[in-house]
């Protein structure tokens, strides 16, 4: 059983009054702040699993602005949400005022009266999913500056075109969990590769996430993927930086092979060409949505050509004495079983599926240490969180 109190105290170390009102980056966070989110997501998990209520409010809004489809960050975000006591409503674009041209300003401070937190996903157009975040942010705090709104909604990043911190956070307390500490990952090598999918063009926030947040802690980082299908250079170039801080490594290869050969986990994740990606930002520009279309047609054709970027059981026994932890953040593309070819052989997926749901598990958790950090981060949040623990209210009878 997790010893919460031992989290707590650890916790209380970690500097939080630079924390911000928002979550939308990772690496808008020191390490420190990384590490408390991290612990304050293990500390609401071990109490949910032990029956104890880590609910801090009363009453509030969580708003749910989902622009792309999803399944985990979605239902996750929603138990973050009422774990902490927060009642949910999904913002559905099409039957809102924002369909009638609503501004983003207006919109931010209507929805957001009796709100706490708002959740958006905005994924799909490169350049312009963390602008919008931004501008919903800025929104209700001039909202709140203003006195229309008592109190000023923290805004969660549920994935943008930049980063998906939710993701790739959920994905380092699982490598905590499953290597024992953050500090057994210095040294270890993940090899965050592009693999061929043939369902859609992905966006490329996973991977810019996880290069971007593993190198802060000390790991070996090998980025691979095809020609044409880099990442925003600027976040490739941070990553490198990221990593000479911390005593880790990162390399760029176009060979998945390379990439896999003695790593201790491999995260092998289809996403767009960086050409398609910038092409599809225009014509979004324009409203050109017969031209997306297209455009996800050549996608495919041009995923095709790579199909040998998949994750087998051959380049599976290159890893680390064979034995590396497969990774994904689902749902993925399971050869002979969701598709015919696709980004991972399925015995691959099946041996390492029950690691991968408990990969997704740690989302919900992670979301709503985001949510309580926005909010508590001037507040003595391990203070907080101790009271709840020794009060030992319980969830279900």
């Amino acid at each position: 059983m997790t010893n919460i109190q031992k989290l707590v105290n650890e916790l209380k170390t970690k500097d939080l009054k630079g924390y911000t009102h928002d979550f939308l980056q990772t690496w808008d966070k020191t390490v420190p702040e990384l590490e408390a989110t991290i612990l304050t997501a293990e500390i609401m998990y071990a109490m949910w699993k032990q029956n104890i209520s880590p609910r801090v409010f009363d009453s509030g809004l969580a708003v749910s602005w989902f622009r792309d489809n999803s399944t985990r960050t979605r239902f996750s975000f929603k138990s973050a949400a009422d774990i902490l006591g927060l009642s949910v409503q999904d913002l559905d674009e099409a039957k809102s005022q924002i369909s009638h041209g609503e501004t983003t300003r207006e919109t931010a401070n209507m929805i957001s009266f009796m709100t706490e937190t708002i959740g958006i996903r905005d994924d799909k157009y490169l350049g312009y999913g963390h602008t919008y975040m931004k501008t919903v942010s800025e929104s209700v705090e001039e909202g709140h500056k203003d006195g229309i709104l008592p109190q000023q909604p923290s805004i969660i990043n549920l994935q943008c075109d930049r980063d998906h911190p939710t993701q790739s956070l959920a994905d380092i307390t699982h490598l905590k969990t499953y290597f024992g500490s953050l500090e057994n990952l210095k040294g270890k090598k993940i090899a965050m590769t592009w693999a061929y999918s043939p369902s859609y063009g992905k966006p490329m926030s996973v991977a810019q996430g996880i290069v971007s947040l593993l190198t802060r802690f000390g790991m070996n980082v090998s980025l691979a993927y095809p020609k044409g299908y880099h990442l925003i250079s600027e976040l490739e170039k941070q990553a490198g930086k990221f990593a000479k801080q911390s005593g880790g490594t990162f390399e760029v290869t176009n060979s998945m092979n390379d990439a896999f050969k003695d790593a201790d986990i491999v995260y092998p994740k289809s996403w767009a060409s960086y050409g398609a990606m910038e092409r599809r930002a225009e014509l979004y520009k324009k409203g050109d949505q017969t031209g997306i279309e297209e455009i996800e047609k050549d996608e495919l054709k041009e995923n095709a050509q790579h199909k040998d970027w998949e994750c087998t059981e051959e380049k599976m026994k290159t890893t680390k004495n064979g034995k590396g932890l497969y990774m994904h953040c689902l749902p993925a593309d399971v050869s002979g079983q969701s598709c015919k070819e696709g980004e991972v052989e399925a015995s691959v997926f099946d041996r390492y599926r029950i690691e991968s749901f408990k990969e997704a598990g740690y989302k919900p958790p992670v979301i709503a240490a985001m949510m309580f950090l926005c909010k508590y981060h001037k507040n003595n949040p391990a203070d907080i969180l101790e009271k709840l623990f020794k009060t030992k209210k319980p969830i279900r009878v």
